[in-house]
């Protein structure tokens, strides 16, 4: 059995992210296992991959250069990998990298494409295309040590019996999130023909959506009550998933129920449309020429009045459900 020691400690979306590839990876490479390294928290979205051993970890145990050595010591001893997989390419995954590459492991990491990214980003530049698509850059990584794997992008259902809308109306980012006030209209207008169940998380979402609730009939606020166990098993009861570009997104993809993205700031273009999710479930300003301006949706808006959000409208999400 060979062994492969992977690690992405970043945000939830860009983790969930690898699951869909580690599947289809070990589907089509049996004789190999992964040993996962990421934040304790995200440990459900690998539980039901044969193969996948999940090594979670708070960071605030690894801090600094030392800390990372430390972990880096500690990951070896354990498992002993054949390669190594920087799904990751930060500082801190470079520090783990050169400590295997001394070691005499092969390490292979993940190409970004940051130059490419920023191009795409650039306001000036009016030739926007498709980038490399995430998922197919981490598929690179394993490719690169020489397996072999097809990407199927196609979404897995986890049951057939479906039922009722999911709705995540917050993003990290003002430039990834619907003005609230067009939500709470498209929900208002969604939850007269079907049962609307709002996700979040945090004290601020939850009260908000717990507001909601009180205010529209056939609405229910699942916001700090599931752990993510709990929520992936309810998205994958869904008939649809409504998201900004956000983890949602990702995790919608995890359980295989189809979503439609609305996206501001970002755009598809940068690769990290979810998996196996249609580009006809996309809701955006095509014609913006300043669209994309950010990979993240982190920075302000170059206009300074959000029209990639606030020129949208719900009728056009209403339309794709």
């Amino acid at each position: 059995m060979t062994r492969i020691l992977a690690y992405r400690f970043s945000a939830f979306g860009d983790v969930a992210m690898t699951m869909p590839v580690f599947r289809e990876f070990l589907e089509q490479n049996p004789d190999v296992e992964i040993v996962m390294v990421s934040r304790n928290n995200f440990e459900s979205l690998f539980a039901d991959i044969p193969n996948v051993i999940f090594h979670g970890i708070d960071l605030d145990e690894y801090k600094g250069f030392l800390g990372i050595r430390r972990l880096g010591k500690e990951l070896l001893k354990l498992y002993k990998p054949d390669y190594v997989a920087d799904l990751h390419d930060v500082i801190r995954s470079k520090i783990l990298d050169k400590l295997y590459v001394r070691k005499g492991l092969k390490v292979f990491k993940i190409n970004k494409g940051k130059e490419e990214k920023e191009n795409l980003t650039n306001v000036w530049n009016l030739d926007k295309i498709q980038l490399r698509k995430t998922v197919e850059r981490y598929a690179d990584v394993f490719r690169d040590m020489g397996f072999k794997l097809e990407l199927s992008h196609q979404l897995r259902p986890q049951t057939i019996q479906k039922s009722g809308i999911g709705f995540a109306p917050f993003a990290q980012h003002k430039g990834k999130m619907l003005p609230l006030e067009k939500s709470f209209e498209l929900v208002k207008i969604l939850a007269q023909k079907n049962t609307i169940y709002f996700f979040g998380g945090g004290k601020k979402e939850t009260e908000t959506l717990e507001s909601w609730e009180q205010q529209i009939p056939n609405t229910k606020s699942l916001a700090g009550k599931l752990n993510l166990s709990e929520e992936l098993n309810r998205i994958a009861q869904l008939e649809v998933m409504i998201s900004m570009d956000s983890a949602n997104m990702h995790l919608a993809s995890v359980v295989g129920t189809r979503c439609v993205s609305i996206w501001g700031s970002t755009h598809p273009y940068a690769g990290f449309l979810g998996f196996g999710q249609s580009e006809d479930d996309v809701v955006q300003i095509k014609d913006l020429t300043c669209r994309p301006c950010s990979v993240f949706g982190d920075k302000e808006c170059f206009r300074g009045d959000w029209a990639c959000l606030e020129e949208i409208n719900v009728q056009q999400i209403i339309n794709k459900i």
